[in-house]
Protein backbone atom coordinates (compact mmCIF):
# COMPACT_ATOMS: atom_id res chain seq x y z
CA UNK A 1 0.00 0.00 0.00
CA UNK A 2 1.42 3.53 -0.92
CA UNK A 3 1.69 6.17 1.36
CA UNK A 4 -1.68 8.05 -0.55
CA UNK A 5 -3.39 4.78 -0.11
CA UNK A 6 -2.07 4.56 3.86
CA UNK A 7 -3.00 8.33 4.78
CA UNK A 8 -6.58 7.76 3.09
CA UNK A 9 -7.29 4.82 5.39
CA UNK A 10 -5.95 6.81 8.24
CA UNK A 11 -8.46 9.71 7.70
CA UNK A 12 -10.89 6.80 7.04
CA UNK A 13 -10.63 5.81 10.47
CA UNK A 14 -10.28 8.58 12.05
CA UNK A 15 -13.84 9.67 10.68
CA UNK A 16 -14.93 6.66 11.70
CA UNK A 17 -14.04 7.34 15.25
CA UNK A 18 -15.04 10.92 15.56
CA UNK A 19 -18.87 9.81 14.30
CA UNK A 20 -19.19 7.19 16.48
CA UNK A 21 -18.48 8.95 19.38
CA UNK A 22 -17.52 7.77 22.66
CA UNK A 23 -13.94 9.44 22.13
CA UNK A 24 -12.99 11.85 25.29
CA UNK A 25 -13.07 15.91 23.67
CA UNK A 26 -9.32 15.85 24.22
CA UNK A 27 -8.90 12.75 21.88
CA UNK A 28 -11.52 13.82 19.62
CA UNK A 29 -9.68 17.64 19.06
CA UNK A 30 -6.24 15.73 18.80
CA UNK A 31 -7.97 13.00 16.01
CA UNK A 32 -9.76 16.07 14.08
CA UNK A 33 -6.29 17.98 13.85
CA UNK A 34 -4.89 15.00 12.76
CA UNK A 35 -7.49 14.64 10.03
CA UNK A 36 -7.29 18.18 9.11
CA UNK A 37 -3.98 17.65 8.19
CA UNK A 38 -3.79 14.56 5.99
CA UNK A 39 -7.02 15.82 4.18
CA UNK A 40 -5.10 18.96 3.48
CA UNK A 41 -1.68 16.37 2.55
CA UNK A 42 -4.21 14.11 0.34
CA UNK A 43 -5.67 17.04 -1.56
CA UNK A 44 -2.11 18.54 -1.72
CA UNK A 45 -1.07 14.93 -3.95
CA UNK A 46 -4.61 14.66 -5.74
CA UNK A 47 -3.65 18.33 -7.41
CA UNK A 48 -0.33 17.12 -8.78
CA UNK A 49 -1.82 14.36 -10.12
CA UNK A 50 -4.48 16.16 -11.64
CA UNK A 51 -2.36 18.34 -13.16
CA UNK A 52 0.01 15.67 -14.77
CA UNK A 53 -3.14 14.06 -16.10
CA UNK A 54 -4.05 17.42 -17.64
CA UNK A 55 -0.86 17.90 -19.08
CA UNK A 56 -0.77 13.92 -20.56
CA UNK A 57 -3.94 14.64 -22.21
CA UNK A 58 -3.63 18.07 -23.47
CA UNK A 59 -0.31 17.09 -24.98
CA UNK A 60 0.40 18.28 -28.39
CA UNK A 61 0.05 15.50 -31.37
CA UNK A 62 2.43 17.56 -33.78
CA UNK A 63 5.29 19.60 -32.95
CA UNK A 64 3.24 22.87 -34.19
CA UNK A 65 0.28 22.35 -31.26
CA UNK A 66 -0.30 24.55 -28.25
CA UNK A 67 -1.67 21.79 -25.93
CA UNK A 68 -5.05 23.12 -24.15
CA UNK A 69 -4.25 24.13 -20.42
CA UNK A 70 -7.44 22.64 -19.74
CA UNK A 71 -9.09 19.03 -18.81
CA UNK A 72 -12.57 19.67 -19.65
CA UNK A 73 -13.00 22.76 -21.83
CA UNK A 74 -16.68 22.51 -23.05
CA UNK A 75 -17.61 22.52 -19.21
CA UNK A 76 -16.39 26.40 -19.21
CA UNK A 77 -18.49 26.84 -22.14
CA UNK A 78 -21.47 25.53 -20.50
CA UNK A 79 -21.33 27.91 -17.70
CA UNK A 80 -20.83 31.03 -19.35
Amino acid sequence: MGKFEENLHRLEEISTLLRNGGVELDKATDLFEEGIKLAQVLEKELNKVERKIEILVNKPTTDGDTPVLELFPEIRDLQS
